[in-house]
């Protein structure tokens, strides 16, 4: 696979997204998420400031004004195209495209995907399994691969939400809510970790340990066991960490990361699946500016997010019997505090001083938004609920597991 600059967003500002051929995308965090008639009014304004620009010109090293507009009834051919009419070629205006506000694919990929992490990261990984031949985008922050795809940078991502040792990825839960991009897809990926050092440094010489918090925490016995007394750092991932201490020439630092990593930063394998545990999986979601159409053919998941304003235990209860009732089998509920309003005061009378927290809940349920028992679920749901979203209706990942074996079999390996 090609290699990809890397997306930042500045220290101390708004995230900007890095272009794939140098420039930067001036998009702040504030004007990240439009969609129609704000996106067209944006779009608008983006090209009419391009053709003001085209249109100044220099006149010895000061800068002219452009051209004057069209009279009235005049034709502005912003992209020609020919056309024979009555055997004389003429120059008609062509229709804008999503394609022109859109970078091109680089190195002729059919799709551009967006992942949080550097070249090696086990997101990397799973970008290339949900997309095989796919172009990779590495970002630095979660928030960057959101923007990345809903300024038409890349066409989708891939992101993280759960690990089976770790739990959940709770920045994610979070950006879904604020962002509105749909989940079209899910990726389970087995982890298996690797002890990475520089060539030539042993075990005995160790001193550090770098990787992702949670990467540090599914190793932790086996780094006791393999009696290292070192001391455990956290890094923003762990491809990022075998990076640092090649770079930087660390010879009494290790990283954990994947076998990946080492081969592309020249790094040597002193142990191979530390993870505690063999039955290591991280769920990864694709998302995507449109949602796809649900079916029935094959298994679904579908992913929802509500609020309630009522006091009690009981709208809880009813919105879980509302899937029970249908014989839908729940895979997933989370909570996260509710942003605009995380706390309640009130008393008997509902007024008063007594503090309750106020929550988002996250469900994951088996069945499609094409089957009519999902559909009358989340019509009883909205009764309950002062707010709902659907997430995305998407088709499960049936790809049978088999322990250890990611650093091996990912296609973007």
């Amino acid at each position: 696979m090609a290699a990809a600059s890397m997306i930042r967003a500045p220290v101390g500002q708004n995230p900007r997204l890095a272009g794939r051929g140098g420039g930067v995308v001036r998009c702040s965090l504030q004007g990240a998420v439009v969609g129609g008639r704000a996106e067209w009014q944006s779009s608008c304004a983006v090209l009419s400031s391009k053709v003001a620009a085209l249109g100044a010109h220099t006149v010895n090293g000061h800068v002219a004004p452009a051209p004057a507009p069209p009279q009235h009834g005049a034709v502005l051919d912003l992209v020609p195209v020919s056309s024979i009419d009555g055997g004389v070629k003429k120059n008609l205006p062509q229709p804008l495209r999503i394609a022109d506000l859109s970078p091109a694919p680089m190195h002729g990929s059919q799709l551009r995907v967006a992942y949080q992490g550097v070249p090696g990261a086990y997101s990397e990984k799973a970008a290339g399994k949900a997309y095989p031949g796919s172009d990779a985008i590495p970002c630095d922050q979660f928030e960057v691969a959101f923007q990345a795809v809903e300024l038409w940078i890349a066409d989708r991502a891939v992101l993280p939400v759960e690990n089976s040792l770790g739990g959940s990825i709770h920045r994610n839960y979070d950006l879904l809510l604020r962002h509105r991009l749909h989940i079209v897809g899910e990726v389970q990926l087995p982890v298996h970790h690797c002890l990475l050092a520089l060539p030539g440094v042993r075990k005995e010489c160790l001193t550090r340990v770098v990787s992702h918090p949670q990467a540090l925490a599914q190793c932790e016995h086996t780094l006791t066991a393999m009696g290292l007394n070192v001391v455990r750092e956290a890094f923003d991932d762990t491809a990022g960490a075998a990076e640092h201490v090649a770079a930087n020439g660390l010879r009494d630092t290790a990283a954990i990361a994947s076998s990946r990593a080492a081969e592309l930063y020249g790094m040597e394998v002193l142990a191979d699946g530390i993870q505690d545990d063999s039955g290591n999986v991280t769920r990864f979601v694709m998302l995507a500016r449109e949602p796809i159409v649900p079916r029935t053919d094959r298994p679904f998941k579908t992913s929802i997010v509500f609020a309630h304003d009522k006091e009690g235990t009981s709208v809880l209860f009813k919105v879980l019997s509302a899937f029970a009732f249908r014989d839908i089998s729940l895979t997933k509920i989370e909570s996260r505090p509710h942003r605009h309003r995380p706390i309640r005061l009130v008393d008997d009378a509902n007024v008063g001083t007594a503090k309750h927290f106020e929550y988002m809940f996250y469900i994951d349920f088996q069945a499609s938004m094409a089957e009519p028992r999902a559909q009358n679920a989340l019509a009883e749901v909205q009764e309950y609920t002062s707010f709902l979203r659907v997430l995305g209706s998407y088709p499960m990942d049936m790809t049978p597991m088999t322990a250890g074996s990611s650093s091996d079999t990912s296609p973007s390996s």
